[in-house]
């Protein structure tokens, strides 16, 4: 979505850096689980006609930058994706592991920012991600 998008009267170009995790940050669920969520995540934003336009799944968090057309809010896409993605995994992968309830899967809240101008910065950070927490690991183990 280089271009700016359009609605009937309406030209837009609204691009959020989403961040959030699942409950109590289980990695072990989680990182069985995270190589279907991509696909899963894209379907859902686009039934909501979001697009992600970069994304990394970390062992306990979720990165993404998503562009939402003004006529919905922020917090009513990324509920939507949490909620439908959660139901669908307790559907598909639940029966595997007991302690897995759909609606419980993803912790209540989100981080979000704009992206504005820094576009850029921001994809290469969500890129980056990967050798940032391995960096940051390697010195929390020398405390």
């Amino acid at each position: 979505m280089d271009e700016k998008e359009s609605l009937n009267h309406t030209k837009w170009e609204c691009k959020y850096h989403v961040v959030f995790i699942p409950k109590c940050r289980r990695k072990t669920l989680y990182q069985e689980l995270r190589r279907y969520l991509g696909e899963v995540f894209r379907r859902l934003a686009e039934q909501k006609e979001s697009q992600i336009e970069e994304g990394h799944l970390r062992p306990d968090h979720v990165h993404m930058m998503i562009a939402i057309p003004p006529k919905y809010a922020v917090s009513q896409v990324i509920g939507y994706i949490k909620g439908k993605s959660a139901i669908h995994l307790a559907r598909v992968y639940g029966e595997r592991k007991r302690n897995f309830v759909g609606q419980h899967f993803w912790a209540r809240g989100f981080f979000v920012s704009t992206v504005g101008r820094d576009e850029a910065v921001i994809r290469e950070y969500i890129r980056k991600q990967e050798q940032e927490d391995k960096r940051l690991d390697q010195m929390n183990l020398w405390r």
